[in-house]
């Protein structure tokens, strides 16, 4: 009577992956001079600490205040308008 093979035993499926933890995305923030809107990227560092549920919220505030910040300088005043022209002597 001829040997059976053995039956193949099944390789064990892997676990799969779980969620990442938090890790710096390692995007570069060059400071743009104007201390408001630097306070605002830098805010921006939060998001690297948080799971994603959590950008929204950091996203949301740094646009907010960003917004904010163009919306003051429409408030400034400007220079002055230029005066009328004197009347050229012909």
């Amino acid at each position: 009577m001829p040997e059976e093979a053995p039956e193949p035993v099944p390789e064990p499926v892997p676990e799969p992956p779980g969620p990442a933890a938090p890790a710096p995305l390692g995007v570069d923030r060059a400071p743009t001079g104007v201390p408001e809107v630097d306070t605002r990227l830098d805010r921006l560092a939060d998001a690297d600490h948080l799971e994603t549920s959590g950008h929204l919220a950091v996203y949301e505030d740094v646009h907010g205040g960003l917004r904010d910040t163009l919306t003051a300088l429409d408030r400034r005043p400007g220079p002055p308008a230029p005066g009328p022209r004197p009347p050229s002597a012909t």
